[in-house]
């Protein structure tokens, strides 16, 4: 018996001559190892084509792209801390680019020129002075009313405003540029200088309102 042949089986299955049968692998094994690979590579190349298709899209793509972000998170960033950017600044206009009409609604005689040289002395430009027209003559109950034209009302009314604490801010038809001081029954004086300072001075800084908890996105 060959020492080939397995235990038990005699001769039956006894083994021959010098060559033997080689283990080949299963073709259809090797058929799937191919696919499987093939399909990696297709999955992988439409994963990125997928992200240049992304980047052409939403404009971005390497040191632009991260850039933009980079300017979006400060601008979110200044937004949650009630901080404006320097370029959304507000500027309003120094008192020596205002001018101011003074005018009184009282009974008591001479508080327009009085009150007149004082926003003269403050820095203001000081155009008409006299008493009030019919309309609001004697009929200004609080310390004063402010008036200008619509597109004053965000700029040079509220720079006259800290001027006189208490006075409303209005409105009316005019087009120039000029605004009316009417002086009214509850007048004492012009606002404390130096209180009226830091009110312009707030006026004029980013920045004032209370800050928010801002959110760390980037």
């Amino acid at each position: 018996m060959s020492m080939l042949t397995p235990p038990g089986m005699g001769g039956q299955y006894r083994i021959t001559g010098d060559k033997y049968p080689r283990m080949r692998p299963s073709r259809r094994r090797g058929r799937l190892v191919a696919a499987a690979v093939a399909s990696a590579a297709v999955l992988g190349l439409l994963g990125w084509g997928t992200v240049q298709l992304i980047d052409v899209f939403t404009g971005g793509g390497g040191n632009a792209t991260a850039a933009g972000r980079t300017t979006d998170c400060r601008t979110r960033t200044a937004a949650g801390t009630g901080q404006a950017p320097a370029a959304q600044a507000q500027s309003l206009p120094a008192p020596g680019r205002i001018t101011v009409n003074v005018y009184n609604a009282t009974p008591r005689s001479g508080l327009a020129k009085k009150t007149a040289d004082e926003l003269r002395r403050r820095g203001f430009r000081i155009g008409k002075v006299g008493n009030a027209t019919k309309e609001y003559d004697k009929k200004v109950k609080g310390p004063g009313l402010l008036l200008g034209s619509p597109a004053a009302q965000d700029t040079s009314l509220r720079v006259l405003a800290t001027q006189l604490t208490g006075a409303p801010l209005r409105a009316d038809a005019r087009k120039g540029a000029d605004l009316d001081l009417i002086i009214g029954d509850a007048f004492k004086t012009l606002t404390r200088q130096q209180t009226a300072d830091k009110a312009a001075t707030t006026l004029t800084a980013p920045g004032t309102t209370a800050p928010a908890p801002a959110k760390k996105t980037c």
